[in-house]
């Protein structure tokens, strides 16, 4: 039974397409929502012509977190392709950082979900390099992170919500998934599943907000004081106090949000679940 279990995780090939498509539902979703995004009234340092009109995107210029966001996938993945064109068994130093990285999420997803975890490192791992990448922009001026913008931070929600949902019902089916909405009393089920079911709905909402949130507005402070750093004493405000605190934060948020990832996964696969109702 358990060679049979351990050849048939919870991810694999299926994981990879699921991930995939989520991706670029998260990309339409930033695209559409677009009117709607909160920007600092800034330009960035880094404008692309919006080529994206055709389709309704407004603006004379692409939206800056979608410009942003393909600079981030840019970089990860040349990162991704730096480390896995020439691995060796004795690493170089970006080899020998993507292992620490890895392993590190391994050690998080052990944790929290179990070994049957690993198989969602894709998601946890591609989102929280993300988010961390993103973050780490708002320290460079004339650069507006993704994540200060709620378009962002809602599509990488709502990517966590489907994701989870998904790893549910494939697990347990959608009969035994949906008994876990209605608590561990039969009777209780109608005043159960109404609250199980808003609280599951309210995820994706907190989650981009508080990502959004904080970034946005250490985002909103560091670009304030560099305007005024003509007087000297904001710069060094900046760089004595707002840039440790953003490097510190960057990484605060990145862990919240994959940390939280990882709990709505491990509840939503864990075993037991409709069967306290047999």
């Amino acid at each position: 039974m358990a060679n049979g279990m351990s050849k048939k995780p919870s991810g694999g090939k299926s994981l990879w397409v699921i991930l995939a498509a989520l991706v670029v539902a998260n990309l339409l979703v930033g695209l559409f929502l677009a009117p709607r995004h909160v920007g600092l009234h800034n330009p960035p340092l880094l404008q692309l012509p919006n080529f994206l009109a055709s389709i309704g995107v407004p603006g004379e210029w692409l939206p800056s977190h979608i410009t942003f966001t393909w600079l981030v996938m840019t970089i990860l993945v040349i990162f991704g392709w730096a480390v896995g064109r020439n691995l060796r068994a004795v690493p170089n130093p970006v080899q020998n950082f993507a292992e620490v990285v890895i392993e590190g999420f391994y050690a998080l997803l052990d944790q929290m979900i179990g070994r049957q975890g690993r198989a969602f490192l894709p998601l946890v791992g591609t989102a929280g390099l993300f988010i961390l990448t993103s973050n780490l922009l708002a320290n460079i001026p004339g650069f507006q992170p993704p994540t200060a913008n709620w378009n962002t931070t809602i599509a990488l929600a709502l990517t966590v919500f489907i994701a989870y949902n998904y790893f549910g019902i494939r697990k347990h089916g959608l009969r035994n998934y949906l008994k876990h909405f209605c608590g561990p009393i039969w009777w209780l089920a109608p005043l159960m599943f109404p609250i199980e079911f808003i609280g599951h709905l309210a995820r994706p909402v907190s989650l981009s907000i508080r990502l959004f949130g904080n970034i946005f507005g250490e985002e909103s402070v560091v670009t304030i004081l560099l305007g005024l750093s003509w007087l000297v004493m904001p710069y060094l405000i900046w760089l004595g106090v707002m840039l440790p605190l953003s490097l510190f934060t960057a990484v605060v948020q990145t862990f919240v949000f994959i940390m939280l990832t990882m709990v709505y996964i491990a509840g939503a696969v864990e075993e037991g679940h409709g069967e306290e109702h047999h």
